[in-house]
């Protein structure tokens, strides 16, 4: 393994045999079945598979919420696989935005206030997170809703928000679980034109998990997982 940290360049992730097993009731599962894969800076990723397949697994263990029972996961040239919680906390929060399919927002807090939320863990003075957060909802067309409440906004609406507030700290890479599964066809797209041209304009690598063909197929890189295993489909 002494040139596994050389073989990275030009890749924001690269994992070599990574399995992750939870122990149940009935026995072992295997979630991952080593598994190896290089993503490229820069990319727009989409994963498909059936429930339970190993895509959630897969996207927690990307997003270090999660550490495989084997094998090596990189995230530039730091093993997220030998990081303690601390530091994996800390790279989250630097490096990391997250974009779930039930929005996660604090329903007391108005958007500009869940936004600026993202940028607490990282000591930002109170005016540059002010700034930062309105120019994140500007990015996304939601300038003029700063001070409306989750409840005040539609669900697609709800969704810009929390993109916005994955994105205002900057990250490397933003990782979206169904980004668009709680919303109708029209909405869908929209998310999706807006998470293509940020990722475009900021050079953010995109990685979405997706039951929707046509969210997967407008990826540059589609992968399958099924029982653990994953398959490149097109590059």
């Amino acid at each position: 393994m002494t040139n596994f940290k050389t073989n990275n360049e030009g890749f924001v992730y690269t994992l070599e045999n990574v399995s992750k097993s939870y122990k149940t009731k009935r026995g072992a599962v295997d979630a991952l079945k080593d598994v190896s894969l290089k993503i490229k800076s820069g990319d727009m990723v989409s994963i498909q598979g059936p429930t339970g397949g190993g895509k959630s697994t897969l996207l927690q263990i990307l997003g270090g919420l999660d550490r495989p029972s084997e094998g090596h996961v990189l995230l530039d040239d730091e093993d997220l696989s030998k990081k303690n919680d601390a530091a994996l906390a800390d790279i989250r929060a630097d490096k990391i935005g997250f974009v779930f399919q039930t929005f996660n927002l604090i329903p007391t807090l108005s958007a500009q206030e869940n936004v600026e939320m993202a940028l607490v863990p990282l000591g930002v003075s109170d005016q540059e997170r002010r700034d930062r957060a309105a120019a994140a909802l500007a990015s996304v067309g939601l300038a003029e809703r700063a001070a409306h409440l989750p409840t005040e906004l539609s669900g697609g609406q709800q969704q810009r928000v929390a993109i916005a507030r994955a994105l205002v700290k900057s990250p490397e890479v933003l990782l979206a679980d169904e980004p668009t599964g709680n919303l109708d066809e029209e909405t869908r797209d929209e998310i999706v034109g807006v998470l293509e041209t940020l990722h475009k304009q900021q050079g953010i690598t995109l990685v979405i998990v997706t039951h929707d063909s046509v969210v997967a197929k407008r990826a540059k890189t589609h992968l399958r997982i099924e029982a653990g295993k994953v398959t490149v489909i097109s590059k």
